[in-house]
């Protein structure tokens, strides 16, 4: 097929680089940031605008940071203006479930497929190809999808029907994962300032009811220091900004995302922003008084 893949980011270029090794042809549009030389070696195709991309393809994917550069690439840079009645249309952002039925109709009005498809597994599961997708929008959408999404994830369902369902289901799994990576921080502030070995308190946990992946993954890094960015705290504030509002709308209290979401301003405040999640560790011993950093001796 010949498939339009818009966000080539640290998580988008390993994902359209897998369609290109399952042989479609991948198509792109000009960034503020040059192709990865390595989908270009491997054939990926650069236009000048998303609609160029759109009138190519049979399947657009878009990756996106927020809801505004979704809406940006559909109707202000064209994209929408190209896809054509048939064409399959798949937003893989984490953006707002109401945007996105919103977005849905307008290309429903074309009789283009429209299927919200986030997902979770951060920056390894995009380069393993084993990420958890989550579907929203019409079956037959999700039928038309499921070959691409085969070849970038592992686990992958259909939440619903309603357009905007994935995303809801998105902003479920960043909860969890907001409030786990925090409780992480704090049992593991709470093991140092109480004086014991942070290390050694993580691999007696693990071994326990409280064996987790993010206890595994990000209670490491958490010791070892290790904030590069796979998944920007900057980006997990919108994902519980949206968690928020949607609560919000629904009536439904969500004090621990509160919680989370104060932490990462204080992330922020402390220049954490662009750091990735497990730095809210910082702002947790800050709040304790701790040095700065969890490794004995450090």
């Amino acid at each position: 097929m010949n498939i339009g893949f818009i966000g080539l980011g640290v998580m988008g270029a390993p994902m359209a680089g897998h369609l290109l090794d399952a042989g479609h042809a991948v198509h792109t549009s000009v960034n503020r940031t040059p192709a990865p030389a390595d989908l270009l070696a491997k054939g990926l195709q650069v236009h000048a605008s998303p609609r160029e991309v759109g009138a190519h393809c049979e399947a657009v994917i878009t990756m996106l940071p927020n809801t505004p550069d979704v809406e940006r690439v559909l109707f202000e840079q064209g994209l929408a203006d190209a896809l054509t009645a048939g064409s399959l249309y798949i937003d893989m952002s984490s953006i707002d479930p109401v945007a996105t039925k919103k977005f849905a109709r307008k290309l429903r009005e074309k009789d283009v497929l429209y299927l919200d498809a986030p997902f979770s597994g951060g920056q390894v599961g995009a380069k393993n190809a084993t990420l958890s997708i989550m579907g929203g929008g019409p079956f037959e959408a999700f039928e038309r999808a499921m070959p691409l999404l085969q070849i970038m994830g592992r686990n992958i369902s259909h939440i619903g029907e309603e357009s905007g369902s994935g995303q809801t289901c998105k902003i479920a799994n960043q909860i969890v994962v907001a409030l786990r990576i925090e409780a992480v921080g704090e049992a593991l502030v709470f093991a140092r300032q109480s004086g014991c070995d942070p290390a050694k308190v993580r691999e007696a946990l693990m071994g326990g009811f409280a064996a987790s992946r993010i206890l595994e993954v990000h209670g490491e890094r958490m010791i070892d220091r290790t904030f590069e960015p796979g998944f920007r705290i900057s980006l997990h504030a919108k994902d519980l900004d949206l968690a928020l509002k949607a609560g919000g709308e629904n009536g439904v209290p969500l004090p621990g995302t509160a919680l989370c979401r104060q932490l990462l301003a204080s992330a922020k405040a402390n220049s954490d922003w662009e750091k990735d999640y497990p730095a809210i560790v910082k702002s947790l011993e800050r709040l304790a008084g701790a040095g700065p950093a969890l490794r004995q001796g450090a």
